[in-house]
């Protein structure tokens, strides 16, 4: 695939839509990203609670390209609603893979590197994995939400993505957790399962751990390690 705009295009894009389109609901951010992107946009699901995301963005660009980050320690829920979400919406399901499985990963660095060097590992196998799976796409729709954390508290709607020079929509930034959840049940769209048993926040199942009542909703991510985001939005 190849961008058919300039960076300076693209920019000016991302500053105009940021402005018009501050207050707007989730649907029509997406219905403007799908009527200038078309198939030059992507979207980026963790199969947690973003699936909700897939599913709003299939409506307005059917066939929508959804990049999901294989990284070979998932949960079993995670994968099953991979699967499930692939037959149930009108989505491109593209499997993203890290160069290295995780036997080469062990071989090449020792076993369990996401306890020794967490930051390598999701470099490895998040964050160049999809750098390069971006490449060619103008924008990318993700499900960052503002109540998450407080590095995400001022996340805008849409905004200038300078680490992939690209345009960046959140069109559920504004949205809680029991907003995603009432979408969800409303619209019938399979959400993880781990989200109902103490998960608010899911990745590998190696750095990922249940959340303890009034714990900030991503506490359980590389818990004791130092670490709060995996790079890819950093």
């Amino acid at each position: 695939m190849k961008r058919t705009r300039t960076e300076d295009e693209l920019q000016q894009l991302a500053r105009d839509a940021q402005q018009k389109y501050a207050d707007a609901t989730a649907e029509e951010v997406l219905a403007w990203a799908g009527d200038t992107f078309g198939q030059g946009l992507a979207v980026a699901c963790s199969m947690a609670a973003d699936t909700v995301v897939t599913d709003l963005a299939s409506k307005v660009v059917p066939g929508v390209d959804v990049l999901f980050l294989d990284t070979g320690y998932h949960f079993a829920e995670t994968m099953g609603t991979r699967d499930g979400l692939a037959d149930a919406l009108d989505i491109n399901l593209i499997d993203v893979k890290p160069r290295l499985t995780v036997a080469e990963q062990d071989a090449e660095h020792g076993p369990k590197l996401h306890d020794r060097d967490p930051g390598l590992c999701c470099q490895m196998r998040k964050v160049e994995p999809l750098n390069a799976a971006l490449e060619g796409y103008e924008a990318w729709v993700t499900g960052l939400r503002r109540e998450d954390n407080a590095l995400r508290a001022q996340t805008p709607l849409v905004e200038w993505d300078t680490k992939h020079s690209m345009v960046k929509i959140n069109p559920i930034a504004a949205w809680t957790f029991d907003d995603v959840l009432t979408y969800a049940t409303e619209h019938d769209v399979i959400v993880n399962p781990l989200l109902a048993d103490g998960y608010p926040s899911i990745g590998c199942e190696p750095c990922t751990r249940r959340v303890a009542p009034g714990e900030d909703p991503r506490a359980g991510r590389w818990a004791g390690l130092g670490k709060t985001e995996c790079g890819i939005h950093l």
